[in-house]
């Protein structure tokens, strides 16, 4: 397993930050622009007059886009020093701010917040259950959490494979646990959990499945680009739940 068993910190090895934040936002090339960032915001909806909470945020791309649209505040926690400095400077003269804070290590007074948004973090996790409980106790009645974390598929085989996949291979899939991968040229660890795991564990925190959707690419956000579309509609890379408190 890898040495460094918290996300955070993995993004502060040297250029992993960089590199990671311009595959990302890398236009059509990008997974997230084409298939995680488009079934988010069509879950997001309307979130004007609301507090909203981001876990693992990044460089904090989504709190300017909340932000916009008219979100009462907006605190982002992650745990690398290289994130927080990204996001602080991408929010800078706004509303929002972002704080260094483990995922692990988060708790809030009860209503503290009434949207919960965490994108592509929870993998990183090795418990995510007490995350989930803390997340709806700080929540308002009726408050809303939306995560995406990276497919099961993915997470339960490493190919180390260099470049473009053409095949992609599962095994251990009801293993649960954490997976050593090479991946932004380091050495990563996420922790594997099917669909069935995520769904449990969000309704035993309390939460009501309202959403469940696997991302599938949007061909609006290609370009025209017939052949990377067909190759993105292979296999689902990401995967997407979204509950409500009651």
């Amino acid at each position: 397993m890898a040495e460094n068993k918290r996300g955070g910190s993995f993004y502060d090895a040297p250029q992993v930050a960089e590199r990671y934040l311009g595959h990302r936002h890398s236009g059509v090339s990008s997974p997230n622009h084409v298939m995680e960032e488009p079934a988010f915001l069509e879950e997001l909806g309307e979130v004007t007059g609301l507090r909203v909470l981001d876990l693992g945020c990044g460089d904090a791309a989504i709190g300017q886009v909340v932000l916009d649209a008219g979100c009462r505040s907006y605190l982002g926690l992650d745990g690398s020093a290289a994130m927080v400095e990204a996001g602080n400077s991408a929010l800078y003269g706004t509303a929002g701010r972002v704080e260094m804070v483990d995922i692990e290590d988060f708790s809030a007074p009860p209503s503290s917040f009434d949207l919960i948004v965490s994108r592509l973090a929870f993998h990183y996790v090795e418990d995510i259950e007490p995350v989930l409980a803390s997340c709806h106790e700080c929540l308002s009645p009726g408050g809303r959490i939306i995560f995406t974390v990276v497919h099961p598929i993915l997470t339960s085989h490493d190919p180390g494979v260099q470049g473009k996949r053409t095949s992609w291979v599962v095994d251990d899939y009801f293993l649960q646990g954490p997976r050593e991968r090479q991946w932004m040229g380091g050495t990563v660890t996420w922790f594997h959990r099917t669909i069935e795991d995520y769904v449990a564990l969000l309704t035993k925190s309390g939460f009501s499945l309202t959403s469940l959707s696997e991302c599938a690419p949007r061909e609006d956000r290609f370009n025209g680009d017939a052949d990377e579309l067909a190759r993105r509609r292979r296999v689902p890379l990401f995967l997407l739940l979204a509950g409500m408190r009651a």
